[in-house]
């Protein structure tokens, strides 16, 4: 298949887009100006149904829809649109609304970037002791982008808020002063958007380096999902399936971070290929997703995916839940009703796919787990637990929050039984 791409510039080239409203289209548009779009035609001819495509759960993950927006920014943008306003201005309106969004949830701008020997390391982020995230510059792409993904501003044109980093030599030497460090996460955006040949120079330059402390190479991406042929027909596939294949020979581990979020993206034979010539290498594959309304907030679509996953060879690995940043309002469920979906999930799997943890919530102090629902001390109480955290000692210790019905996400808790704050809170001060 030939990859063609599409963003809000070629976007009414698309020819099945035809079938779809024009006031849809224009949501697309208005949208598409403010929070990132892209698609490929792979996606379009192969994940979407489009004799539906407003229901479609892949449809609502790569176009764009009105409900994405406030209310208030989205008119504000429609107008400026209404008007054919100059693009600079277009620009400006848009940027100014993006920074209403949360753009870098959870500290990751504030907290996570390191300095090192007086550099700000913008292209590393260093949240928890074994596991550092390197953003390559060339990786800061995708095949398609995600409607609902947290790392939108990489995206979006506005440098101050991307991460990303040329001089693999600085974070070869990085690791060298982090002896704490056992996985790197090359991350983005999505890595493999890269030719083989810029992925090949990072990790040859961590092999050569003699890192002994790095045991795990993580590679974040979307590829299987969005653009298979990656492992299969495009002209450096094979160059990447050798690459992972002598690394896992030289004793370092790659490990594959796949994001599925609906199992719809497990049914190409393409998707099938590409799972067994990735894992013919030796690599391992882990999945993960955000519980998602309007896409995946269903347990039979989470218990058909994990099991289908584990029959293609992958391993479950995290039910996320969405983060507090873009359009969080759309997408985000109630966090008792996202641990009823993983419950109900995970009740009707076998334990091969009870690997899978969550629900979770990546969040500033760390990866919060919603273990239960329990009635402690004559009050109806959330039972919580870090499984990664700041400060490692905070790892594994059950504490309690108020239940709420409504809450979506940790700052809607409140700590149980008239604590004053969580049991974290005054040591995450000091930190």
């Amino acid at each position: 298949m030939q990859y063609r791409s599409y963003n809000l510039n070629n976007f009414r080239k698309i020819p099945q887009l035809r079938r779809i409203k024009a006031d849809l289209k224009f949501d697309i548009e208005v949208v598409g100006n403010i929070l990132p779009f892209k698609v490929n035609n792979y996606v379009i001819e192969q994940m979407i149904d489009w004799d539906n495509p407003e229901s479609d759960p892949i449809f609502r993950m790569t176009f764009p829809h009105r409900e994405m927006l406030l209310p208030e920014h989205y008119e504000e943008m429609a107008d400026l649109l209404r008007k054919k306003a100059d693009p600079i201005q277009i620009k400006r309106k848009a940027n100014k609304i993006r920074m209403k969004l949360n753009p870098h949830p959870a500290g990751q701008l504030e907290l996570n970037v390191p300095t090192f020997e007086g550099k700000i390391m913008r292209g590393l982020q260093h949240k928890y002791n074994e596991t550092v995230l390197f953003f390559p510059n060339r990786g800061q792409t995708c095949h398609a982008y995600c409607t609902f993904c947290f790392r939108w501003p990489q995206f979006v044109g506005m440098n101050k808020l991307k991460f990303a980093m040329r001089q693999t030599e600085m974070v070869v030497s990085y690791l060298k002063h982090h002896p704490e460090v056992t996985d790197l996460l090359i991350t983005g955006g999505d890595p493999l958007t890269m030719k083989t040949k810029f992925l090949r120079y990072i990790i040859r330059s961590i092999i050569r380096a003699k890192l002994d402390n790095i045991i795990n190479i993580r590679i974040g991406s979307k590829a299987l999902s969005y653009w298979p042929y990656r492992f299969l027909s495009d002209d450096d596939a094979g160059e990447l399936i050798r690459l992972f294949k002598r690394v896992n020979k030289r004793g370092k581990r790659i490990e594959f971070m796949a994001h599925f979020n609906h199992p719809r993206e497990l049914e190409s034979r393409p998707v099938h290929d590409a799972v067994k010539r990735i894992i013919d290498t030796g690599t391992i594959i882990r999945t993960q997703a955000p519980v998602l309304k309007n896409i995946n907030d269903d347990s039979q679509v989470w218990e058909k995916m994990w099991k289908e996953q584990v029959r293609l060879g992958m391993i479950p690995y995290y039910m996320f839940i969405a983060r507090n940043t873009g359009a969080q309002h759309y997408f985000a469920i109630p966090l008792v009703r996202a641990l009823e979906i993983y419950n109900n999930a995970f009740r009707k799997v076998s334990g091969l796919s009870r690997t899978a943890r969550g629900p979770v919530m990546s969040a500033n102090p760390g990866k919060i787990q919603i273990v239960g629902v329990q009635e402690v001390k004559g009050e109806k109480v959330f039972v919580l637990k870090f499984i990664q955290a700041r400060d490692p000692d905070w790892v594994g210790i059950p504490y309690f929050a108020t239940f709420d019905e409504n809450a979506i996400w940790r700052n809607d808790l409140k700590p149980a039984f008239g604590e004053a704050c969580f049991f974290y809170e005054e040591e995450k001060k000091e930190l």
